[in-house]
């Protein structure tokens, strides 16, 4: 029941190469449950803005009233990485010896914002629906954890897809929950719903 909503969200979205890429924003009203409406679409042009600073941004909606204002910050990728089963991040002893000292009981109260790292190796999955009319599913998996989000690559025609992805990502909340989706890709259309588990990270 607001005109001028305040969200104060934060999300980070995560870019492992040199690829021009644009920021897509929609704006919806939601009635109820069932009926939503745009209420308009912006775009930011991400290698377009200053590196390392925090940009304000108000940007109009296009074709419909009312604007947004966000901030935006590229910087470069800290913590968070992908990689193949074969050449885990924290494989390494040393390495995890280096991370073991870091987050001991002594330093606890050094930094209270970094509470340590999450590493979620994707395998594989079983026995999917098949959500295509040849009895297949084309499935990728997306990882969520508070707004950090990471996702596989699709593995095409498969009900036992094999990922075999490494996912690192850095806890901000030791309260956050994993959310772990399969979908199955449909070319332009939504992708379709196959499967959730959802793991509380004190349960780790």
């Amino acid at each position: 029941k607001s005109a001028n909503p305040q969200w104060r969200e934060q999300f980070d979205f995560h870019y492992f190469s040199d690829r021009k890429d644009m920021l897509d924003i929609e704006v919806w009203r939601k009635d109820n449950k069932k009926h939503e409406e745009l209420l308009g679409t912006c775009q930011v042009d991400i290698t377009a803005l200053p590196m390392k600073q925090t940009n304000r941004l108000e940007l109009p909606l296009e074709k419909h009233p009312g604007s947004l204002l966000m901030l935006i910050a590229v910087a470069p990728c800290t913590g968070v990485s992908i990689s193949d089963l074969c050449v885990c991040p924290l494989g390494d002893p040393s390495e995890r010896q280096q991370i073991s000292q870091r987050y001991c009981v002594k330093n606890s109260f050094r930094d209270i914002k970094d509470i340590g790292f999450l590493q979620v190796k994707v395998l594989k999955a079983v026995d999917l629906l098949a959500a295509d009319f040849s009895g297949k599913s084309d499935p990728f998996c997306v990882l969520e954890l508070g707004n950090d989000m990471l996702q596989t690559h699709t593995v095409y025609k498969n009900l036992n897809p094999e990922w075999n992805k490494v996912f690192t990502f850095p806890i901000k909340d030791i309260h956050d929950v994993l959310e772990v989706t399969v979908f199955d890709e449909d070319g332009d259309k939504p992708p379709d719903f196959l499967g959730k588990v959802a793991i509380p990270l004190l349960s780790v």
